[in-house]
């Protein structure tokens, strides 16, 4: 196969939760490409940011077919999608190709966990609308008090909640690490992936936060699992 068959195709995440930006660009280009729409914004859209890359073969066919899968969530007339993007990058990398970015981890950690993802965010559909507190005593702080939102299975910790310090895992939480907290207060409302992730905003550390959110008279989220 001519090297001019080969390219890159990426997917970037937005300033506005659930809109994405899918496009290609040359192997040559890549970094260029990124650092220009994350320092420029796209469609009037702003903060865009790199979250999967992929060298593969045939990519002006294979963004086609990505919009043909797609076009239903796409905005007219550009390369913006309203999709999750953990559904976006479980596509991708199962693509036979060389990813890109992240550089970090491997395709198949990749895959595997945009999978988990995609199997959580299903399971967070399972939530009744209505507000969920998460209360525990955190070792070295003391008492934590989070109150979380959902709605139409959309998980949102509200601004006032009350954060422990960073714990030892917190670097590895990109919705914690992003999180405005101050006196260890959160300033504003966070959205996030799952009950996990918002635990996490709260504890500052790996949790189960299917144990930990619990409805207001005491009962733990895994309830409106264990009903499916």
């Amino acid at each position: 196969m001519s090297t001019i068959d080969r390219g890159i195709i990426y997917v970037m995440s937005t300033a506005v939760p659930g809109l994405v930006k899918i496009g290609k660009t040359g192997v040559d280009n890549f970094e260029n490409r990124m650092n220009f729409l994350e320092r420029n914004g796209y469609f009037n859209v702003v903060a865009l940011d790199r979250k999967f890359a992929i060298e593969v073969e045939d990519y002006h066919a294979k963004e086609v077919l990505l919009d043909d899968i797609f076009k239903k969530s796409k905005v007219s007339n550009s390369e913006l999608y309203a999709l999750d993007i953990d559904l976006v990058i479980q596509l991708l990398s199962s693509f036979e190709g060389r990813q890109v970015f992240p550089i970090e981890k491997s395709k198949e950690e990749t895959f595997d966990d945009a999978t988990k993802e995609v199997e959580m965010k299903r399971d967070t559909s399972l939530i009744p609308d209505g507000e969920y507190v998460l209360n525990r005593r955190v070792r070295g702080f003391g008492e934590v008090r989070g109150i979380a939102r959902v709605e139409d299975g959309v998980f949102t910790v509200l601004k006032g909640s009350l954060c422990a310090p960073d714990g030892d895992t917190s670097h590895l939480n990109e919705t914690r690490r992003l999180a405005h907290i101050v006196d260890n207060i959160l300033q504003e409302d966070v959205i996030c992936t799952s009950p996990s992730t918002a635990g996490f905003v709260i504890i500052g550390n790996q949790n189960n936060g299917w144990m930990e959110w619990k409805t207001r008279d005491g009962k733990p989220l895994d309830i409106f699992r264990t009903k499916k």
